[in-house]
């Protein structure tokens, strides 16, 4: 069986049986776990199935995909910890730093705990709850909460961050078309994350690889806006070669 007729094989399982998981495909495709999950990654990167921990769940159809928090969490989660780390190895003590929220960011946030003289500027809930009761300072925007990802977006969100300064603006996305920009399912936290980007001398965006090639329906800004990125080994070559022409600076976790 040739591999695309293989991925169309998987997303008629899926369709019938609702999920499909990575044990269970092995054996029906004769082939090994390792070649099943990177077809499910592939699936996954063109929008075609929602990629989870063992296996994979069908997009919802009509809607847009804008999975919680939680369900980010199960994603990638070797790749987005090494990110956060390399990350955190582009701060400095006494700088002053804005972070998104995501799951990515969560990672890097967990790597800065350390730090003895560090501001931290976010919108997200759950990361201020991280930096709780270390050195740091956290200033948390206020505006309204957003209970799929625990950000807090709107008027009073945007007005916060434009009262302030930053260093560095670090960035999780939903998806990196790198001849399209940056993107995020939700029109509000992509007005959000604009004033994040202007506010601060530097923008790195913090994403695995899987992130790439994507589109969300909300533009927060073209790549030109941005400095930097961090992701993992597996990005593509041809990403690679754009973000270069681009003139973005990448690290590798």
């Amino acid at each position: 069986m040739l591999n695309e007729e293989r991925r169309r094989a998987i997303l008629e399982l899926l369709t019938h049986e609702g999920r499909v998981l990575v044990k269970e495909l092995g054996p029906r495709f004769e082939t090994s776990q390792v070649t099943i999950r990177k077809d499910l990654e592939i699936l996954h990167s063109r929008g075609l199935v929602y990629r989870t921990h063992g296996g994979a769940l069908p997009i919802p159809t009509g809607a847009l995909l804008d999975p919680s928090l939680r369900e980010k969490e199960k994603l990638h989660r070797k790749e987005k910890q090494l990110i956060g780390a390399a990350a955190a190895r582009l701060v400095r003590e006494g700088e002053s730093i804005v972070l998104d929220s995501g799951t990515t960011t969560t990672a890097l946030a967990r790597n800065l705990r350390d730090f003895r003289h560090l501001t931290v500027i976010t919108n997200a809930v759950n990361i201020a709850a991280e930096l709780a009761g270390t050195a740091i300072e956290v200033i948390l925007t206020g505006g309204t909460l957003r209970e799929n990802s625990f950000s807090l977006v709107g008027p009073l969100a945007e007005e916060t961050l434009h009262r302030l300064s930053a260093d560095i603006c670090f960035l999780g996305v939903d998806g990196f078309d790198v001849h399209f920009g940056l993107t995020t399912p939700n029109l509000l936290e992509a007005s959000v994350n604009r004033v994040m980007m202007e506010i601060a001398k530097r923008v790195v965006a913090v994403c695995d690889s899987s992130k790439f090639g994507r589109r969300s329906l909300s533009l927060i800004a073209p790549t030109s806006s941005m400095q930097q990125a961090v992701t993992d080994t597996r990005i593509s070559k041809s990403d690679l070669k754009a973000l270069a022409d681009a003139g973005i600076e990448v690290t590798l976790a």
